[in-house]
């Protein structure tokens, strides 16, 4: 009795050449749909190679090619709509470019992040885009990418590296302008919740905040900066710090470093009485579909996830296509303006 092996013995070009009487080599340029032949003969040749279940062989072409036409991602969390925008961009590139993708999570833990990175070059990518989780502090675990001239692009949080080149926001700028929009509103006690200031991106945030305090005369205050994994318990946990404090202690304002956090603060403190803008008012980042439904609306920064997705992707196969300057370019830093809505409107025009 035949194996199930080879009951279910894969359909080669040399098949369909035998069925349909043409050379391999035709078939093989049929099945790529090449001008080569006249539009009968592909249509022939598909027709064939659909009705035996023909199926093309990615491992044989990518040995040919030294590609496997694929390319690896890793991020942080998927449970954001900032990284859903993300990964959407740099999708949509890639199937333009007839790629695909392998896409990982290091759920903001190191060690998951170098098995993911092991994993991915184990699986001979063509090149990685990556999203720092929040405790890596070294990247011997992409020196393998390096050593094999396998192009490594990271977003959002930048690696910390000439080797590579990454696509961000200003950070610092952001949060200086959304801080400063809370002071132009009439606040005086802005707290900031943020997050690990291992990464570049929640360190500039910070230093944002305080350079904007600091140009308005307005002295930085310790106990109204809270870091955190900025999910919605530490929103939660954040409006009930605030709510333990003296009245003339408690901040006026919250500038948060994401819209997660920011909501659930907001609908804590909105549940124990206090006035939202009236009492503190909010300004959160990333413009994330909840900011525009939480009521007040949330004033935010517009973080373009898509437009970074999409721009690192596209670093990405400039240099597989040989632009080498991609990488040199080292850093592109695209827009995040300040959206302005209800949840920190203080003054009236």
């Amino acid at each position: 009795m035949p194996s199930l092996l080879t009951m279910h013995k894969d359909v080669t070009i040399y098949d369909l050449a035998r069925e349909l009487n043409l050379s391999p080599a035709t078939i093989s340029r049929g099945l790529k749909k090449s001008n080569a032949h006249n539009n009968d003969t592909v249509a022939r040749i598909l027709r064939k190679a659909e009705e035996m279940g023909y199926r093309h062989n990615n491992f044989a072409s990518s040995l040919r090619n030294r590609r496997t036409q694929t390319i690896g991602v890793i991020v942080h969390r998927m449970n954001s709509y900032f990284m859903a925008t993300v990964v959407a961009g740099i999708e949509d590139v890639a199937r333009k470019e007839g790629y695909h993708i392998i896409i990982t999570q290091s759920l903001e833990k190191k060690e998951l992040e170098k098995t993911n990175a092991q994993t991915l070059f184990d699986k001979r990518v063509d090149g990685l885009l990556i999203s720092l989780a929040f405790d890596t502090t070294d990247l011997a675990h992409l020196e393998p990418f390096f050593d094999k001239h396998i192009p490594v692009i990271s977003f959002d949080r930048p690696l910390p590296s000439d080797k590579s080149a990454c696509v961000v926001i200003d950070n610092y700028q952001a949060a200086h302008n959304a801080v400063t929009h809370l002071i132009e509103q009439g606040c005086k006690r802005i707290m900031h919740i943020g997050g690990n200031l291992l990464r570049d991106v929640y360190a500039e945030r910070l230093r944002g905040y305080r350079q904007s305090l600091e140009d308005h005369n307005i002295a930085y205050a310790e106990h109204l900066v809270r870091l955190c994994e900025l999910n919605e318990q530490d929103g939660i946990d954040a409006a009930n710090y605030i709510l333990s404090l003296n009245v003339r202690e408690r901040p006026d304002a919250v500038f948060c470093a994401n819209d997660v956090s920011a909501a659930y603060c907001m609908s804590r403190l909105k549940e124990r009485g206090i006035k939202i803008p009236e009492e503190i008012a909010f300004v959160g980042f990333n413009n994330d579909a909840l900011s525009r439904l939480i009521e007040p609306k949330l004033t935010t920064i517009d973080n373009p996830g898509y437009a970074i997705g999409e721009a690192a992707a596209t670093g990405l196969f400039n240099v597989l296509k040989g632009d080498e300057t991609a990488l040199k370019t080292n850093k592109l830093v695209l827009k995040s303006p300040l959206l302005i809505r209800a949840s920190s409107k203080r003054l009236k025009k």
